[in-house]
């Protein structure tokens, strides 16, 4: 494929669903193999989608997270370890603006342009064995951090560590090839396989003051919380891609491959009519879906706008937006990738295929943080007007 030079946004979803293309060429096998998609990863670095959401006045495309969640959703159809990584580098490229100072921001932003970084995600903070000792005018990074998707073949590692001293959650970024980090290879999941959602040891890690993110001036505002929400619309983007694009499998197969019962009295699968109403019931539930991750999204745009002026009842209903989303996108997902074998038929459980993938990717992805605490945050709101408060996942 020769790659575009593209300048509007109707270029970047173009060229997105042309590397779509690509990657489901080799996703099931992919999928059995594991390990890290090299080549597919080099494929993004070419294609310049790794600027997307970095402002023009950086030498970034300075794309909407409307555009990027598109993107994301179109690569979730065929790959979704391809979509987790693609994502969270921008996840992670936009940790300097909400943490760090306006030097901060700016210098990583055009590093960032410079040098093709791709940047990956270790940051769980639920994981808090990796500690940031000073030591005279730097830091030494010591521990273990597990789940760090995108990991290796990475340039830049974001990562929280505590600070021993004051004992804060710290959140700092750091070259991938420091001496003294060690990615292991111990991610062996049944789903996102591609994904190098494993650990990373840190032995003595030399960090310097600039690497670390703490802007005083804007600390404790709203905005600086913004990161979870983003992180969770991702997610449910994520979610939906893998059930729309289940959806589609399953729709070739069955018209081209699903035998008609011998009781149905019809000569196609296709006419069928309790293969069709399974179809219709699937239709609904991803179109409502949808529109409610399209709704959040357009919630979360205009909260990311408004940057240091937001206020914490505009983060608090965007949050609200995004639960809802994730919940919908969350149990409609697992439903479809495991009714699409009903409207299949038993042939389709054959390992050729792939079809179980796309479960197991979603079941996977889906334990990322409980979902009844996203519907008690929905009940306290619905019931007691209450908005979620902020933290790591809400």
């Amino acid at each position: 494929m020769q790659l575009l030079n593209p300048k509007t946004t109707n270029d970047h979803l173009n060229l997105a669903a042309s590397l779509s293309q690509e990657f489901a060429a080799t996703a099931i096998e992919r999928d059995e193999r594991g390990g890290t998609p090299k080549p597919e990863r080099d494929r993004l670095r070419e294609s310049g989608l790794l600027k997307l959401i970095i402002p023009k006045e950086y030498g970034g495309l300075a794309e909407t997270w409307l555009t990027l969640f598109k993107i994301t959703r179109e690569f979730a159809k065929v790959d979704s370890s391809i979509a987790h990584i693609f994502s969270y580098h921008h996840l992670g490229v936009i940790i300097p603006h909400i943490f760090g100072t306006e030097h901060q921001k700016k210098q990583s932003y055009l590093n960032t342009i410079k040098n093709n970084w791709f940047w990956c995600n270790a940051l769980n903070p639920l994981d808090r064995r990796t500690t940031l000792t000073p030591e005279k005018n730097a830091f030494r990074l010591k521990g273990n951090k597990s789940f760090c998707s995108g990991a290796k073949d990475s340039d830049i590692l974001p990562l929280t560590a505590i600070h021993q001293e004051t004992g804060e959650l710290t959140v700092l970024a750091i070259p991938t090839s420091r001496e003294g980090i060690q990615i292991n290879d111990d991610w062996d999941n049944i789903g996102q396989r591609q994904t190098d959602s494993g650990s990373i040891s840190f032995n003595n890690v030399l960090v310097y003051p600039d690497e670390i993110f703490k802007n005083k001036e804007h600390s404790g505002k709203p905005f600086n919380t913004i990161r979870s929400c983003l992180t969770q619309l991702n997610l449910a983007n994520i979610y939906l891609g893998i059930a729309l694009g289940a959806f589609e499998a399953a729709k070739q197969y069955t018209k081209t491959t699903t035998k008609p019962w011998l009781t149905s009295g019809v000569e196609s699968a296709s006419e069928d009519p309790y293969i069709l109403q399974h179809y219709g019931n699937l239709w609904v539930d991803l179109q409502a879906a949808a529109a409610l991750v399209d709704q959040a999204g357009e919630s979360l745009q205009a909260t990311w706008e408004q940057e240091w002026l937001l206020t914490a009842s505009q983060r608090g209903e965007c949050a609200v937006a995004i639960a809802t989303a994730k919940v919908a996108a969350t149990r409609v997902g697992l439903e479809v990738t495991n009714r699409i074998f009903e409207v299949m038929g038993a042939r389709a459980t054959a390992k050729k295929y792939g079809f179980d993938r796309y479960w197991r990717n979603l079941r996977t992805f889906t334990l990322h943080d409980p979902l009844d605490y996203k519907l008690r945050d929905l009940g306290n709101w619905a019931l007691n007007d209450q908005l979620p408060k902020p933290n790591f996942y809400s």
